[in-house]
């Protein structure tokens, strides 16, 4: 099983959301920023450095927000989405094809990864829980 992290990084009501490339599995589908964690690297590491490397920003990681396991065709993730912070710079385009910040309520717009469809149920439960 390859253990993967992701970041929640909210602004106001909207969150980050980033598209894969067109070269990588699950091509142009819609993603929370984050990837693999190397060995020798506590989560938060792997995060930390995800993010540097696909939007040029340092997050701040804070408490798990959901954890889901999902089997492609290919592979089996652990995913674990973090709550985190912009700390340190703004987010750009070095990886992925496309990013923007949604509300709950578009997330119907996009095509996300399979393994995202459990977390995107809990952000809108727990959005209209909070409206």
């Amino acid at each position: 099983m390859t253990e993967v992290v992701a970041a929640l990084i909210r602004e106001g009501d909207r969150f980050l959301i980033c598209r894969r490339p067109e070269q990588k599995s699950c091509a142009l589908l819609w993603e929370f920023p984050g990837g693999k964690v190397e060995p020798g690297e506590t989560p938060a590491q792997a995060l930390i450095r995800e993010c540097r490397e696909e939007l040029g920003i340092t997050v701040s990681v804070g408490a798990p927000f959901f954890q889901v396991t999902h089997t492609y065709p290919d592979i089996t993730v652990h995913l674990t989405l973090y709550q985190a912070g912009i700390a340190q710079g703004k987010p750009c385009l070095l990886e992925h094809s496309g990013m923007v910040w949604i509300t709950p309520a578009e997330i119907g717009e996009y095509t996300f990864c399979p393994a995202d469809a459990p977390i995107l149920e809990k952000i809108c439960a727990e959005w209209e829980s909070t409206a």
